[in-house]
């Protein structure tokens, strides 16, 4: 415990920067209690207290003296190829922390003779901080959590990111060994690689400073294995991937990490290679697992690319679902609130443009699994791509009616969506919509308006329920205030809307044709309600079903009509359409 010596000087300097502000004196002083309450005084908890009020009070200071922070001063002195006391008295606080367990002091040190540009860490750590990836990552050492599963982009450093943790771990827990498991023999051997090179690399890394006490003291490249500190049953590092005959080989006793079990899309849209993953996983990855040596159970880290909602991830967060020792890093490539990129790094980000770029080149199923960490199960789509109609021109003369129906928007992530439909014949040609969720109401309004009007559509329906009949009053109003008479109604949709959707795709996929996918892009409102469709799934628990729910009540109503028109003596297929 710390001392009452102690305490009472670290609350004398706080009073003294009450008074004069902060200045190298008490920095020195700061830096001075950190170190004893830590090393002399061995009390961790009050030391790593200080320790992060000292960080701030220097932070302070360099901003007040240079303008700029640390991080910043640090690159002006490699550039300059100068020097800054206050640089290495920062660096002596983040040593103290990195010996400690606290995980962002470790990636920072670890890399500081390294060249900025150079670095992993820094120039990704503000969006890293901003994710929540590093609280988490602390979670896991402080044990507030017993697995925790991370989904980023490509190119974010996921892997990376765990090499760096993997290193502070058998330093941190020398007697304990730990399991790095992958789908492919090549990514384990890169691993380890990458590892070894953290630890001993002493040129680019300083693991030997922060564990000067530890060093290296076995290899086996060839099982890619090597061991920290006193010889132990297993070595603190082992890595196998799928496949591999594991049993006796490997254990791990402090983390499993399991890195991409999925290698990629073809393997992502077969069932059968998902089930036999997941056996992969449940009854040999994690049956190498043991208690670590002070009698904890070893904690699991997942890294993947969500292709299917049937993955390992996936299965684990169903499995665990509301347990809140198990927590979960998912992070699309634009941040919805801001609209800004969420990896835009400091060297070599990604920009939204860059994101706009891969998704013209992609299927958007694809994109949203790989860059908006929505996984899709693909074979239990209603509406797939190779089933649904398209079209380059529309028919010859014109349409005998334009149509449109209407599901209005709810809360949250809801959808409003007003599809514009052309009928020639027996088939409905769709040639605009409206599709967006936004929570700004008279946008809904007045697009919705000026969709009907522009397009010349005659009838409309909206959905009664969740307000709608209201909504549909305020778009007549904008109609008429156009100069344009469209017969508008608002009718009650049944609740069971799942079973409706179902009932009704193949009318849809039948009767209703869509603009081939080069006349507009992914982002415009077309594309995003034939995103919408496309991905709607019957085993999918949660997701946006507006769009296919819109398209099931336009079916309902056109065959209740056609139904209606049968008895008349007159044919007129869409009266009854209109009114019932």
């Amino acid at each position: 415990m710390a001392s009452f010596e102690l305490i009472s000087a670290v609350q004398d300097y706080e009073k003294y920067i009450e008074t004069n502000g902060i200045n190298e004196q008490v920095i020195d002083a700061y830096c001075e209690a950190v170190k004893t309450a830590a090393t002399n005084e061995k009390d961790i908890e009050y030391g790593l207290k200080i320790s992060k009020r000292c960080k701030e009070i220097i932070e302070t200071f360099c901003i007040t003296i240079s303008g700029g922070t640390i991080w910043d001063l640090e690159k002006y002195a490699f550039k300059e190829k100068v020097s800054y006391e206050i640089i290495e008295k920062f660096y002596s606080v983040l040593l103290i922390e990195a010996q400690n367990k606290v995980v962002d002091s470790f990636f920072r040190y670890i890399e500081h003779k390294r060249e900025p540009k150079e670095r992993f860490y820094m120039p990704r750590r503000k969006q890293f901080l901003k994710i929540g990836l590093m609280d988490a990552l602390q979670g896991m050492i402080d044990d507030r959590y017993d697995i925790l599963c991370i989904s980023l982009i490509p190119g974010a450093g996921k892997t990376t990111i765990e090499k760096f943790f993997n290193a502070a771990i058998i330093g941190w827990y020398p007697k304990d060994f730990n399991l790095f498991y992958s789908h492919s023999g090549d990514i384990t051997r890169m691993y380890y690689d990458g590892v070894y090179d953290i630890v001993t690399n002493t040129e680019e890394y300083t693991w030997n400073e922060i564990f000067p006490d530890l060093s290296v003291t076995s290899t086996n490249a060839k099982m890619e294995q090597f061991n920290v500190g006193k010889y132990k049953s297993f070595p603190s590092v082992q890595c196998t991937s799928v496949g591999s005959k594991n049993a006796g080989k490997v254990r791990a006793s402090k983390f499993l990490l399991v890195d991409d079990m999925i290698g990629g899309i073809e393997e992502a849209m077969n069932p059968i290679i998902l089930d036999k993953l997941w056996d992969k996983y449940a009854v040999d990855a994690r049956q190498r697992k043991i208690q670590d040596t002070d009698g904890k159970n070893c904690k699991e880290i997942h890294i993947a690319t969500r292709w299917s909602v049937h993955d390992v991830i996936g299965r684990i967060q169903n499995v665990y679902e509301g347990n809140p020792r198990v927590k979960t890093i998912a992070v699309p490539d634009i941040d919805p609130i801001t609209q800004e990129s969420n990896f835009d790094y400091e060297f070599s980000g990604f920009t939204k443009e860059f994101f706009e770029d891969q998704q013209l080149l992609m299927d958007d199923i694809s994109y949203r699994c790989l860059y908006k960490q929505e996984p899709i199960e693909r074979e239990g789509f209603v509406f797939p791509e190779y089933k649904i109609r398209r079209y380059l021109n529309l028919p010859h003369g014109g349409p005998e009616i334009i149509t449109a129906q209407c599901d209005t928007k709810g809360k949250g992530t809801d959808y409003f969506v007003l599809p514009i439909l052309q009928k020639y014949g027996d088939d409905y040609y769709c040639v605009d919509c409206v599709c967006d969720n936004t929570a700004d109401y008279e946008m809904q309004y007045e697009n919705a308006a000026n969709a009907i009007v522009n397009n010349g559509v005659q009838e409309c329906e909206f959905e009664r329920n969740a307000g709608g009949d209201r909504v549909a009053m305020e778009v007549n109003k904008r109609v008429e205030a156009k100069g344009w008479i469209c017969n508008i109604t608002d009718t009650p949709t049944e609740t069971n809307k799942e079973a409706r959707i179902f009932q009704c795709s193949n009318w849809i996929l039948q009767h209703v044709i869509f603009k081939d996918e080069s006349m507009y892009s992914p982002k415009e409102p077309y594309g995003v309600m034939m995103s919408l469709l496309k991905r709607y799934s019957v085993s999918s628990k949660k997701q946006l079903d507006d769009v296919p729910d819109v398209f099931s009540n336009f079916a309902v109503r056109i065959t209740k009509g056609n139904r209606i028109a049968k008895v008349e003596a007159t044919i007129n297929p869409f009266r009854g359409g209109v009114y019932y």
